[in-house]
């Protein structure tokens, strides 16, 4: 038996359990009919594209992977107002079962309330039931090849193998040359999720318009009092950004066809978007005022939404602006993309309280707490200029960590503070870590340090190209060299990790789907350690999380055979 028929004994229309539908299969399946809803889009066969849809909504590989997402996510745990979680085998195949359209009634959503960046005003999110989010996943698989093949080409929130960091690559190309646009509108929708017209929806969402209806109208719970939803979509539903974005899709277009004359941009208006976050360029100031501006309000409110009056301005290039935690900027004749002041002060901040609500922890334990938090902003911030931000934070840091450690110990001295928690690495003097054992192959001892954020590598961002669809057969070697390359880039220095994600074919054994960045992966020990396995190459595969879980739940002992056959044998 192979890898790839883990638990698959039975046909995956037939599985008698969950642990033996064949993923690949599913997923094949699923995966042939989304690129046959693309090829039908863009020939405009409106009717083949529903007739295609319905198919894939009522095929059991669709329902099977909309269930397997909504268990294998970061909200698996977190129920609706039913108090109902899928956490067994049984139950998961129990709920692919009862995806069945007739006499379903979606549930009130629970409603709480989460802060929002600034830490002062409230974010509200809709927690549907497990059910509902299973039919959303389901409908989210049909609906999104048609919103990626009639996407904006600069909108980058909210879809697959787009970033944040693309969309700060197109502020580069628009603003960054010598003859580019000098004045920015940055635009702010108020309540964006809030307020989106739920009969613009209904009439423009190429989706099951009867469904779709009863997941707007459903309400929400809120201290025990059922409140009912007469526009908006809410956020926490997994289909919500998908519909938010179609809603903002066309913008882009609609200003290309008005100022873009005999395939002129003579007043060098680029929109970059990003969610419901975008900025606009302009030659001048008048033309984003009297013609642009005007043009975005009238789209706005044909789907009910409006721009924020305090929030909404004007700036020249010169000034800067701040956009997805950058600052972006021209000094002279030069364009510099920084980490913004406010998102500096904001992890500073939060690393300020992480030090001082663990005053009593083990050291070793605040470095395992700090390093997440420190190499997670740092690659986010790792492809602009950042280098000289990167030696400010790092002094910081290291202020914040040293005021720690004298207020652990008033009675000692400095050099007897700094013996205690600082080591010496190489050149560096004042490293913050301690000794956790030894190697094993060496018996030289093993050392945990925090991570240094000044010798973060500055590497500039590949943009990803703005008419790439990830559904479209045409474009899946780039996706895949694109991919590849990123899972490499996060891999570096890792060799032994690099040769085994190589060596079974960059797949996941389980399901045959990439391992990318994004999907994320982990290890699993084909013979357990109990039973004697090691930590090996041979010894391990590089699995999904959510395929690791299902490969648990099997425990298989498998072997691997020479690597021509190219089989993973059980």
């Amino acid at each position: 038996m192979t890898v790839q028929q883990l638990g698959a004994g039975a046909s995956s229309d037939r599985a008698t359990h969950w642990h033996r539908i064949d993923w690949v299969k599913c997923h094949r399946e699923v995966r042939r009919l989304q690129a046959r809803i693309v090829k039908a889009e863009q020939a405009g066969k409106h009717s083949k594209v529903k007739s295609l849809q319905w198919l894939l909504t009522h095929s059991f590989s669709g329902k099977a992977l909309a269930v397997k997402r909504v268990t294998g996510n970061r909200g698996k745990r977190t129920p609706g107002i039913d108090g109902v979680i899928w956490s067994t085998p049984g139950a998961k195949l129990r709920a692919v079962s009862s995806l069945n359209r007739h006499g379903y009634q979606p549930r009130p959503l629970r409603r709480i309330y989460i802060p929002k960046a600034d830490g002062k005003k409230m974010r509200p999110l809709g927690i549907p039931c497990m059910i509902d989010r299973a039919w959303q996943a389901l409908h989210l698989l049909a609906l999104e090849p048609i919103a990626e093949t009639t996407a904006d080409p600069n909108s980058y929130g909210f879809r697959s193998a787009r970033s944040t960091h693309d969309a700060i690559g197109q502020c580069f190309i628009a603003l960054g040359g010598r003859a580019c646009a000098q004045w920015i509108l940055e635009a702010d929708i108020r309540s964006c999720f809030d307020e989106i017209s739920h009969d613009w929806l209904i009439a423009n969402i190429p989706t099951d318009k009867a469904i779709l209806r009863k997941w707007l109208k459903a309400g929400y719970l809120h201290n025990r009092v059922l409140h009912s939803t007469d526009a908006g979509t809410p956020q926490g539903g997994i289909i919500s950004p998908l519909l938010m974005n179609m809603t903002l899709d066309g913008l882009e277009r609609t200003l290309r066809v008005m100022f873009n004359r005999r395939g002129r941009n003579v007043s060098k208006i680029n929109l970059v978007r990003y969610a419901d976050d975008f900025v606009i360029t302009g030659a001048t100031r008048e033309v984003l005022v009297d013609e642009v501006r005007p043009v975005v309000e009238r789209f706005l409110a044909e789907r009910g939404l409006s721009l924020s009056p305090e929030k909404t301005r004007i700036t020249h290039i010169e000034d800067g602006f701040d956009f997805l935690g950058m600052n972006v900027r021209k000094y002279g004749r030069k364009l510099l993309i920084k980490p913004a002041k406010a998102n500096v002060q904001r992890f500073l901040r939060k690393l300020r309280d992480i030090v001082k609500d663990n005053a009593t922890v083990r050291h070793d334990w605040l470095i395992r707490k700090l390093n997440p938090l420190i190499r997670g902003w740092a690659n986010y911030h790792r492809h602009v200029v950042s280098k000289r931000v990167f030696g400010k934070v790092s002094l910081e840091i290291w202020r914040c960590l040293w005021r720690w450690a004298r207020r652990r110990h008033p009675n000692k001295g400095a050099r007897w503070v700094r013996r205690k928690y600082f080591r010496t690495v190489d050149a560096r003097h004042w490293v913050f870590g301690t000794e956790t054992g030894k190697v094993p192959s060496t018996g030289a001892p093993e050392l945990l340090a925090l991570h240094d954020i000044a010798n973060t590598p500055i590497r500039r961002h590949r943009k990803i190209k703005a008419a790439a669809n990830p559904f479209d057969p045409q474009w899946e070697s780039y996706f895949e060299e694109r991919l590849g390359f990123e899972m490499m880039d996060s891999l570096k220095g890792r060799t032994r990790l690099i040769r085994l994600w190589w060596n079974q074919g960059r797949t996941c054994p389980t399901c045959s789907q990439p391992i990318t960045k994004s999907s994320g992966w982990r290890l699993f020990h084909l013979e357990r350690v109990i039973d004697g396995g090691t930590d090996a190459s041979r010894n391990l595969v590089m699995l999904h999380p959510d395929c690791h879980q299902i490969a648990r739940g099997q425990r298989f002992s498998v072997v691997k055979p020479a690597p021509a056959t190219g089989l993973w044998k059980a």
